[in-house]
């Protein structure tokens, strides 16, 4: 591969072609950057490319579709539902579409999103990095992601259907007894598969934030998504290998005769719990943290303030990693088999630094000239729905109320609050904030603003009575009710709302393609941001920079940009203040 990159004597900061210059209408570049990767293009381009921002885009352009997919099936449960009588669906066939909303949306949609896609395409810009530190790594992951998404979605088409034991597979359900056919053993190799593809991912992340940040980028200067997404690789690492573990065995005790999960043979059927929850319940943090780093780099932005508490967040990020790991049961309070004071109380810790992290957002936030661009208010969306989520966890991290709520629709709606707060309010937060640096061109402040509100009033209206119907009684995973049962009035109502998101998700659509058929050049810094990736092209050349601004805090592109604003740090910092506008640092 070779490149032809125009050194920093070419383009210098002030010149024509440097970051910081803008075209006529003060938008975008004045022309095209010539520093462009020479090799294949087309599609051989993103079959063949290991370029980190290629990757990235798959990874995101993959779950979204999938995304949209989990979507109708839910749409398809909530109509089922709204009737207590419906036929609409057969519970064969509702079964397989609550297992696979739930596996769609967990396992290959909000991880692969943040971690393969974002993560992806921004941590490398953000630490000063040419690329992932091991990019064929990076290729093989996708395509090991893209393999196990074609696997369980091809699984709706072998005898016996899809797998449909709901997307944590307990034991003795997941058993080749109660779950005969090929479609469980597809969901498990899509699994093994996806799983495989999380550890490569968290590899190069660690990697690469460790290793290739830029002279100057210190660890308590690399900006909280990237250090979030350290903290994520750390516990995919820890996390994803259990997983893999339990798939193994329970394949085993499906094809080859062992007991592992079987009373019959020996086997402790609970066992499975242990295994999968001691995945997942780091796994809900390695799902939320990326959001809450997306959160954290957009708020200061659009405050036009610095972020408050910047090591306090960096703490509360390695506080909530480390206590994650000691709360997987939780989730097995009703087994009767878990010490209950102690998971309890592990719980109610893990509030403390998800709490700090509230009051440094809102710190952010207090005194500062607020925008509300669409960035901003899909992040307080996100406050709002995680808080919401995060208030009625604490809730059911106390055993009694555990015991009445247990396998009902308030643990779904506390589930989907906190999942729907980060994955979609967040995740579309970050997607609208640096789309403009993805992809060069501006997406429209009308219609991200009409997805917003439709998207947040249909949020409310889908899961609040969600959470009366379930302290009502009425118990998850079922296909119907009785009409006396008092449950039909709230359903119908959770799926208006439903409904409602839905049709928020058409303005996202028709904006993507307002954006291609008529751009809009965003320029290098459309919001003024001030992380590194904010200082080079939109989008960025193949190997990311030309040059770099000196590093002497946090906002390194804000510092160049706003050089009468930098506070001095020292005597022996005058030379560098008198030559603010000269470039240091390497060439990519």
């Amino acid at each position: 591969m070779t490149t032809t990159v125009e050194s920093p004597e070419q383009i210098g900061p002030e010149e024509p072609g440097g970051p910081d210059s803008h075209g006529p209408d003060g938008h975008g570049p004045e022309h095209e950057h010539e520093h462009e990767h020479v090799g294949p293009t087309g599609i051989l381009r993103w079959l063949t490319s290991t370029d980190h921002k290629v990757i990235g885009k798959s990874y995101m352009i993959t779950s979204l579709v999938l995304f949209f997919i989990a979507g109708i099936m839910a749409l398809v449960m909530r109509v089922q539902l709204a009737d207590p009588t419906s036929s609409l669906v057969s519970f064969q066939t509702y079964n397989e579409l609550f297992t696979m909303h739930g596996s769609l949306m967990l396992y290959l949609f909000a991880g692969p999103f943040a971690f393969g896609g974002l993560a992806n395409y921004i941590v490398p810009l953000q630490v000063g990095a040419p690329d992932m530190a091991f990019p064929r790594l990076n290729a093989l992951s996708y395509w090991l992601y893209l393999g196990g998404s074609s696997v369980m979605m091809l699984s709706f088409l072998v005898a016996g259907g899809a797998a449909s034991f709901g997307w944590v597979a307990y034991a003795p359900l997941s058993n080749s007894i109660n779950s005969p056919g090929a479609g469980t053993d597809m969901w498990l190799m899509s699994l093994a598969l996806t799983g495989f593809s999380a550890i490569f991912t968290g590899v190069n992340l660690v990697a690469t934030i460790f290793y290739l940040r830029a002279p100057g980028l210190t660890m308590f200067r690399v900006p909280i998504f990237s250090w979030n997404m350290l903290v994520t690789g750390i516990l995919i690492l820890i996390a994803f290998p259990v997983l893999f573990g339990a798939v193994v065995m329970l394949f085993c005790d499906r094809h080859f005769g062992t007991h592992i999960f079987t009373v019959q043979g020996g086997g402790v059927p609970v066992l499975w719990q242990h295994l999968f929850w001691f995945f997942g319940h780091p796994e809900v943090y390695i799902l939320a943290l990326p959001y809450f780093g997306m959160v954290t780099d957009i708020i200061p932005v659009f405050s036009r303030k610095p972020l408050f508490g910047y090591r306090g967040m960096v703490f509360a990020t390695l506080s909530i990693a480390a206590l994650s790991t000691g709360v997987w049961a939780h989730h097995m309070f009703t087994t009767g088999v878990v010490l209950l004071p102690f998971f309890s109380l592990l719980s109610y810790l893990i509030a403390i630094p998800t709490g700090i992290k509230f009051f440094n957002w809102i710190g952010t936030m207090w005194g500062g000239q607020i925008s509300f661009q669409t960035p901003m208010l899909f992040s307080i969306g996100f406050l709002f729905a995680f808080l919401m989520g995060g208030v009625t966890g604490v809730l059911l991290a106390s055993p009694p109320v555990d015991f009445m709520t247990h396998d009902t629709y308030f643990v779904v709606a506390h589930f989907h609050q906190v999942l729907i707060g980060t994955t979609v309010f967040a995740g579309f937060a970050g997607f609208y904030f640096w789309y403009p640096k993805m992809f060069g061109r501006m997406l429209d402040e009308r219609l991200g603003k009409l997805h917003f509100w439709l998207l947040f009033i249909g949020f409310w209206v889908t899961f609040m009575p969600q959470y009366l119907v379930g302290l009502k009684g009425m118990p998850r995973r079922i296909a119907d009710y009785l009409p006396t049962n008092g449950w039909t009035g709230l359903n119908e109502l959770s799926t208006v709302g439903a409904m409602i998101i839905g049709f928020s998700f058409l303005f996202f659509l028709v904006n993507l393609v307002k954006s291609w058929a008529k751009p809009v050049a965003a320029g290098d810094n459309p919001w003024d941001g001030g992380g590194l990736e904010w200082f080079t092209s939109s989008p960025p050349p193949h190997h990311n920079y030309t040059h770099l601004p000196p590093i002497r805090s946090e906002r390194p592109t804000w510092d160049y940009n706003h050089p009468e604003h930098r506070k001095d740090e020292s005597h022996g910092d005058k030379r560098h203040r008198e030559h603010e506008k000269e470039t240091v640092g390497a060439q990519s």
